[in-house]
């Protein structure tokens, strides 16, 4: 018997492992690849009710991303899991020319053909809120910073890619795409079961394309994922698109009791447990190309706390002539502060913003800077081996994991909210069984890579 229940292909790595996390936390045995997995891969990983890819389509062309998803659809419909999810970030910055999530709909709905594609993007526990179809964010994650409307947040209306100057999804997606879109607003979700499946019946006779659901509060999610599975079956996967409130959501949902499908329950075998206390380490190897405020906190934060920093010559990167210097000028220099028994942060900017990049990175910057940073992490791996990593930035962050080898994931333990600690599965490369933390520009407290160094919140 097919024991997949879900599947999903994430838009970057960061956000992929987020997803990750919140299955596990559910109690469902998952695993992440970079691509979609072979029957090979998966014999190293059995029993799995949940698969997961790491994409990098947040940062490409409506054009490259179709050329990357629908292979990758096709190949996850074939699984023959309950639910397929493409997982965006729960800030949903995208554009029409960089990583469009109305392409990801358009070429969803093509290859699953399911009544509706259920869009969730709130995620209450990450501090991410949907009501009446604006999305709010705080400036950070979890329960601290203030909470901001998109088109307002600090960070996320300033992206250098792809700003976010629109909170109404609906709004923001009619730039994307032409399918219609409907909301399940916040009142409709808070109604008793029975008059919410009635209220969503009534709007799908209306025939619209996807259906953006409201969520405020974490009970919410529960609520939404019951309402989606109802459209779900093996033999008909129901394609879904948002954040890892969908990976909550549904979780929530078969953990509740539901009989919907009955067998779900029954494959939870000790779900609940309390994640592993997985220790501090001596040191750690942080490579960062996130251009986050938060993130900028962060590393100062860690410099006054013992750690060392070098940094990245975005210039000398741009070059084809230089890159190659450059990135063996901090390999080099990074190696040696490990072998003194430093922490090590690498790092393309602390300004804050990639708004000085040099001209020739245009278009290009995630892929120059995340494979820059995953050789160097490599290298100075090869030569002074850690038992820690952590790569910052979720554009940067897809392009790193390859550059490092890594074929797929598995969570260790949680750590903070949306970045857990993962065991990396990569033959051949230095990282092979280290554990690793990818985390987003917007993750985590001030004091971040202390807990990533302490192994424990």
């Amino acid at each position: 018997m097919n024991k997949l229940l879900l599947a999903f292909y994430g838009d970057d790595f960061t956000g992929s492992t987020d997803a990750l996390e919140q299955l596990t936390r559910a109690g469902l045995r998952a695993a992440l690849f970079i691509q979609p997995p072979t029957p090979a891969q998966l014999k190293h990983f059995p029993e799995l009710q949940a698969v997961g890819v790491a994409g990098l389509t947040r940062s490409l062309s409506a054009a490259a991303m179709a050329k990357k998803l629908r292979p990758a659809f096709k190949k996850l419909k074939a699984l023959g899991a309950r639910h397929v999810h493409y997982k965006v970030c729960s800030t949903f910055d995208s554009s029409p020319e960089v990583g469009s999530i109305g392409r990801a709909i358009d070429l969803g709905m093509k290859i699953f053909r399911a009544p509706f594609v259920p869009l969730l993007v709130a995620a209450p526990s990450l501090g991410r809120y949907c009501v009446f179809g604006n999305l709010f964010a705080r400036f950070g994650i979890g329960s601290d910073g203030a909470i901001h409307r998109l088109d307002r947040h600090p960070s996320v209306s300033r992206h250098p890619i792809t700003p976010m100057t629109e909170s109404d999804l609906r709004l923001h997606l009619a730039k994307q795409t032409r399918k219609k879109i409907a909301l399940f607003d916040i009142l409709q979700v808070a109604l008793p079961a029975n008059e919410a499946r009635t209220a969503l019946r009534q709007m799908l006779t209306e025939k619209p394309d996807a259906v953006l659901f409201d969520a405020l509060h974490p009970e919410h999610l529960a609520a939404i994922g019951g309402l989606v599975d109802t459209y779900a079956s093996a033999k008909r996967p129901l394609f879904s698109v948002g954040s890892s409130g969908i990976e909550m959501a549904l979780g929530a949902f078969f953990n509740l009791g539901s009989s919907r499908p009955e067998e779900a329950l029954t494959r939870f075998p000790g779900r609940k447990k309390e994640p592993p206390c997985v220790g501090r380490c001596e040191n750690i190897l942080v490579a960062s190309g996130s251009c986050s405020p938060v993130t900028e906190q962060q590393i100062v934060r860690a410099l006054k706390h013992g750690f060392a920093e070098v940094p990245l010559d975005i210039a000398a990167l741009a070059s084809h002539k230089t890159s190659g210097m450059e990135v063996r000028r901090v390999t080099e220099a990074a190696a040696k502060l490990l072998q003194t028994g430093a922490s090590v942060i690498v790092h393309t900017t602390r300004g804050g913003s990639h708004g000085r990049l040099p001209a020739k990175l245009k278009g290009r910057t995630a892929p120059v800077l995340g494979t820059a940073l995953g050789n160097i992490l490599r290298n100075a791996l090869a030569q002074k081996p850690v038992r820690r990593l952590c790569l910052a930035g979720g554009d940067t962050s897809s392009y790193a994991a390859r550059a490092l080898g890594i074929e797929a994931l598995e969570i260790i333990a949680p750590l903070t909210p949306g970045a857990p600690l993962c065991r990396a599965f990569a033959p051949g490369s230095p990282v092979n069984g280290c554990e690793i933390v990818f985390k987003g520009g917007q993750v985590g407290a001030e004091n971040y890579f202390e807990t990533v160094r302490r192994g424990k919140i």
